[in-house]
């Protein structure tokens, strides 16, 4: 019997509807999304920046290469979320830390934080935080200098440090600087917005130019690559608190704005706290997870002893996520209510 090319009648299984974004599509998204303030960080802080990146990079994608299965190793590698994991870790580190580090740091986060749990889909914690808690634990000293951005001209700038051998002592640049949330709460020095927004501060790669990642995770929204309520979450309740303690003592706690753009804030909400693995999928839990991180990094950054508590207060939900799926799952029709 002739097959006919354009049946009227096609029976086929659930789902019929299909939605357009893929995961491919999803990280490259998020990848697209992050390229401004990556340049943006090459600019200020020089070839530095590329190398530690590289680093991150290969580190993910060579992890994630070795303990995938053969059959599912280029359906793994061409998803994009290794050299995703490895580009949002190493915009979370220091412009001098030895390459070495970086490379670790991604084996670390994609074998403990994504592989071990069963690959992509699977995992509890964000493995790119993952792999920095792990860099921070292990190497606090290089991972808390910071050194300030190359002046004109210092493109091609390279830090000594950054060629270090593995596990040898680091030669470190003579003049090192604080971050604007290091002179705020252990100096009570603020720092001009203009210089967090553009960017012409010290800190990670990823916390130059708040304008550019604040543009990145607006894009991220209107493709829907992220649910807004998560960050809308986050800031919202860092904007409240941070302005309820800034009416009561101006002196001491920093304005809202300030909070909102030093830091990895606005990274960790836009690019770190939405991935749809490690986040809950109900609309309830999406606001309960993103006022939990924004509860968690006040109480840090305020009364606790780092100036930084955006990572921590990420990995500390994620581990909350399956609680907050059970208890705020939608009521199946039909179920649970009680007959008239």
């Amino acid at each position: 019997m002739k097959k006919l090319k354009d049946p009227k009648l096609v029976v086929q299984a659930a789902p019929f509807l299909q939605q357009g974004l893929t995961t491919p599509k999803a990280m490259l998204d998020v990848i697209y999304a992050l390229i401004p303030v990556t340049l943006a960080s090459v600019w200020f802080f020089g070839m530095s920046v590329l190398l530690v990146l590289i680093a991150s990079i290969v580190g993910a994608v060579m992890t994630e290469w070795l303990f995938s299965a053969t059959s599912k190793r280029s359906e793994s590698l061409w998803d994009g979320s290794a050299v995703l994991t490895g580009l949002l870790l190493g915009l979370t580190l220091p412009p001098s830390l030895p390459l070495w580090m970086a490379f670790i740091g991604s084996v670390v986060g994609v074998g403990l934080g994504k592989v071990m749990w069963g690959g992509l889909g699977n995992n509890l914690f964000n493995p790119a935080l993952l792999g920095r808690a792990f860099l921070l634990a292990n190497f606090p000293n290089a991972m808390t200098t910071w050194v300030p951005q190359t002046e004109s001209g210092g493109l091609f700038h390279l830090h000594a440090s950054n060629l270090a051998l593995p596990f040898m002592q680091a030669p470190v640049d003579a003049v090192t600087t604080a971050t604007p949330l290091g002179l705020m709460k252990f100096q009570q020095q603020d720092t001009p917005l203009f210089d967090l927004m553009l960017g012409t501060t010290t800190g990670s790669f990823g916390e130059t130019c708040g304008l550019l990642i604040l543009i990145g995770g607006i894009y991220l929204i209107l493709r829907r690559s992220i649910d807004w309520r998560v960050p809308v979450a986050i800031l919202g309740t860092v904007i409240i608190f941070t302005g309820i303690l800034f009416m009561i003592d101006s002196t001491r706690y920093p304005d809202p704005l300030f909070t909102v753009f030093s830091g990895g804030l606005l990274l960790g909400a836009f690019f770190m706290a939405t991935d749809p693995v490690t986040s809950p999928l109900t609309p309830k839990g999406t606001w309960i997870f993103g006022i939990g991180i924004g509860i968690i990094v006040i109480l840090i950054r305020v009364f606790g002893g780092f100036p930084e508590g955006m990572m921590y207060a990420i990995l500390l939900m994620n581990a909350t996520v399956p609680l907050i799926e059970r208890y705020t799952q939608p009521r199946a029709f039909g179920h649970g209510g009680t007959a008239k």
